[in-house]
């Protein structure tokens, strides 16, 4: 694979800042506000972004984990033995507004096994979404409320986010997929 960098650790950063804004905005505050990540980037991701909103609201929001291994409707062609990293929801999410985070945005799947796997721990009062990269080529009707860039990909490429908490370093990166990679 050749890949080139669209988001430097600088931007990754701004608009993560940006995403943090825009959340307190959007709700109108902080009240009965939470935040959760779907496992693997997604957490590191709304653990900053919890920062940020700590900085500018002087407000600690709840953060969760999640993982939505056993909700994927492609399990079975992901892996035969999947790999589990753990749902960690330290609150009731009843009545409240929890805004899931993602790293890249694509078909839409991720993040409906994410919304059902969430209503298994409650009935939040509304879910929303917000990722760093919405690359397009949806497949169900989801959107997200909040991106940090929208970058248009064709379905020979794939956008690999990389964060200093799992891969050391933060940056997103497109790739050119090589034909036996492609689906």
């Amino acid at each position: 694979m050749s890949g080139r960098q669209i988001m430097s650790a600088e931007e990754v950063r701004r608009a993560l800042i940006r995403i943090s804004h825009e959340i307190v905005e959007k709700h109108e505050g902080t009240e009965r506000l939470a935040l959760v990540g779907i496992q693997r980037r997604g957490v590191p991701l709304a653990r900053r972004i919890a920062g940020f909103i700590a900085e500018h609201e002087g407000v600690s929001l709840p953060v969760g984990a999640l993982d939505i291994t056993f909700y994927r409707d492609d399990l079975s062609m992901v892996a035969h033995q999947p790999v589990v990293k753990g749902t960690d929801l330290p609150f009731d999410p009843n009545g409240l507004t929890v805004v899931l985070l993602d790293d890249v945005l694509y078909t839409g799947r991720t993040i409906r096994a994410a919304m059902d796997a969430l209503m298994d721990f409650g009935r939040p009062t509304a879910i929303r979404l917000a990722v760093l990269v919405d690359r397009g080529h949806r497949e169900l009707p989801i959107r997200a409320d909040h991106v940090g860039k929208n970058v248009p990909t064709s379905r020979d490429e794939t956008i690999k986010v990389r964060l200093v908490e799992t891969d050391g370093v933060d940056e997103v990166v497109i790739e050119r997929l090589e034909p036996e990679e492609r689906p």
